[in-house]
């Protein structure tokens, strides 16, 4: 399949859409539009499982696809802790966990293309954690809208927090260990 053919599917129009998101959901929760700002990230969380869906179910996985939708991921991710960060819904070191694990492989990547390799597959911890990050994230700006169920919203947003945190690092040194051994193999 083309890298046209390849733009063309469903899974890849709503990476697509889901890249278009992020500029207007930072301009939105920045001017203090915070219901707006919920629907779009809402909207981009439901894209983001969506995507999966149908390249799996109709078999439109694609190697631009396997780059644009973690791409579209950890874009929506930054911007909602940037944004998040900003009006104060999260503490500035939960944004900094979050993005130092994205730092950290990032650094990883050009290792492996001087070596000939492309981004390994995404883990399924990486997956997991993700899921429950675009989950807590937008979990942290309802509460703000609807105070009064705070006692419900911050529990829950929290608890997809911390488990998020947790699963990202975990997938993270996964994959720098993946790295590793298929860069630097041992030999016996």
């Amino acid at each position: 399949m083309g890298m046209m053919q390849e733009l063309r599917t469903v899974p890849n129009m709503l990476s697509i859409l889901r890249l278009l998101l992020v500029p207007l959901f930072l301009v939105l929760i920045l001017n203090g539009h915070y219901g707006w700002s919920f629907a779009v990230i809402a909207l981009a969380s439901a894209t983001d499982w969506l995507d999966g869906q149908i390249a799996r179910k109709f078999n439109q996985i694609t190697s631009l696809g396997q780059v644009l939708d973690p791409a579209a991921d950890r874009l929506f991710i930054f911007a909602a802790l940037i944004g998040l960060t900003i009006i104060g819904n999260i503490p500035l070191w939960f944004a900094v966990i979050v993005a130092t694990r994205d730092l950290m492989l990032l650094a990883v990547y050009p290792i492996l293309a001087t070596h000939g390799y492309g981004p390994l597959p995404a883990h399924f911890l990486g997956k997991s954690g993700t899921f429950a990050l675009l989950y807590a994230l937008p979990l942290l700006l309802l509460a703000d809208i609807w105070p009064a169920a705070d006692f419900v919203i911050l529990p829950l947003a929290w608890g997809f927090a911390y488990w998020g945190i947790a699963l990202y690092w975990i997938s993270g040194l996964f994959y720098v260990k993946q790295v590793q051994e298929l860069v630097f193999p041992r030999n016996k």
